[in-house]
């Protein structure tokens, strides 16, 4: 027989509390807690304006991602792989993590290595620049150099292997371990700080590739939301993505590594997905640290060489909208501080021995961001044509 109170009773089901932790999960389930508490308490990096008086109607961000911990884009990266890594239960307790980097991933994975209790180990070329090597040693890691940075893949999954760890492998990785859709990526808080903007949907949203991750991040978040933004990736000299972009050619490698670190790869990585780009951009060595050096000079700080290969491309995007009467906001990165590279980027002697040197390219950059066009050292053809950019396929670039 039925009660009255049975019969209109709901009947709600119950499940275990968080607590409730099955035992083998118990060291995941923390280093979870650890990573999103650490979330919690730092802040969103900063959008800074960047003065173009020459680029009329024209607003031009950079998202500051120096800002972060461990002062690179590359922190939200490592925090992403390491969240992947434990929620498909790669990593363990007694797991030593390892990753094939050329620097500055390495400086934000061993950050997340020394907060789980884990060791870390980054397989980096030998040319990685001793600020960088003295970074991850300093945030409790360990360095294992090779000579040529095609090396790098295999000699990490070996050291992986023989240390029964467990590699990282960000080239693979990076596309998929960051939530595109929206849980705070760099793209849904680019769209946020912009809402109180004179032009709230960036025109172009320009971005290097070192792994492709961003890119995908950011071309994907902008078609799932459907904004009018269009995607330029951006590419460094010593690279095949700008090539892969153009041919569609999977297996196409490069003898010489970037000399823009942090950017730019010796073969395709399987994180760079080129239909989620309106154009690209590959920008010569030269005026990458050539832009670096004189945005220093604005900011009051030195950048990254990356973000002069990046701000080298948005100019190159604000001046076209410029020429066609266009206006709007243009955003792109500054990927780490130049700190990292005094040997180097702001090191004379160094840039010369390479074949870098950038004076007059240095003074070329102000120009334009002073009045919006080249100087006659570098004029339109020269610096767009051959000299600075080679252009992909486009959407009205």
């Amino acid at each position: 027989m039925w009660d009255d109170g049975d019969m209109h009773a709901t009947h709600s089901p119950t499940y275990p509390s968080r607590e409730a932790v099955v035992p083998p999960r118990a060291w995941q389930y923390e280093a979870i807690r650890r990573i999103e508490a650490d979330f919690q308490r730092s802040s969103d990096t900063h959008l800074i304006p960047l003065p173009t008086p020459g680029l009329p109607g024209v607003d031009l961000y950079l998202k500051d991602e120096s800002s972060h911990p461990t002062g690179s884009l590359k922190h939200r990266l490592a925090r992403s792989l390491f969240l992947h890594a434990l929620c498909n239960g790669w990593l363990h307790e007694s797991s030593t993590v390892v990753e094939a980097s050329s620097g500055s991933t390495a400086i934000s994975e061993a950050y997340f290595a020394r907060l789980l209790g884990l060791p870390f180990c980054a397989v980096m070329p030998r040319s990685t620049s001793p600020d960088k090597v003295a970074a991850i040693e300093f945030a409790g890691g360990q360095c294992h150099l090779v000579e040529h940075a095609a090396d790098i893949y295999q000699a990490a999954a070996d050291l992986a292997a023989q240390r029964g760890g467990h590699y990282m492998d960000q080239f693979t990785y990076a596309e998929r371990a960051t939530d595109w859709r929206a849980n705070n990526n760099i793209a849904e808080s680019i769209y946020h700080q912009l809402e109180r903007e004179p032009h709230p949907c960036p025109r172009w949203i320009v971005a290097s590739a070192g792994t492709g991750g961003t890119l995908a991040t950011i071309g994907r978040f902008v078609r799932y939301r459907r904004y009018a933004t269009q995607v330029c990736g951006v590419d460094a000299e010593r690279s095949v993505f700008f090539d892969h972009y153009t041919s569609g050619n999977a297996a196409l490698t490069c003898a010489q590594g970037s000399r823009i670190e942090g950017i730019g790869r010796p073969r395709v990585e399987a994180s760079f997905v080129p239909g989620v780009l309106d154009a690209m951009v590959q920008v010569r060595d030269v005026w990458s640290i050539a832009a670096a050096r004189a945005l220093a000079e604005v900011l009051g700080r030195p950048v990254g060489g990356s973000t002069g290969t990046n701000l080298m491309a948005a100019l190159h995007c604000a001046r076209q909208m410029v020429q066609r009467g266009e206006t709007g906001s243009i955003v792109t990165l500054l990927c780490d501080s130049g700190e990292r590279y005094r040997h180097s980027y702001y090191n004379d002697d160094w840039l010369a021995q390479q074949g870098l040197a950038c004076h007059e390219p240095q003074h070329a950059v102000q120009h334009m961001l002073h009045s919006g066009s080249w100087p006659e050292m570098a004029t339109p053809q020269s610096v767009e044509r051959t000299e600075v950019f080679v252009w992909g396929r486009s959407a009205g670039i």
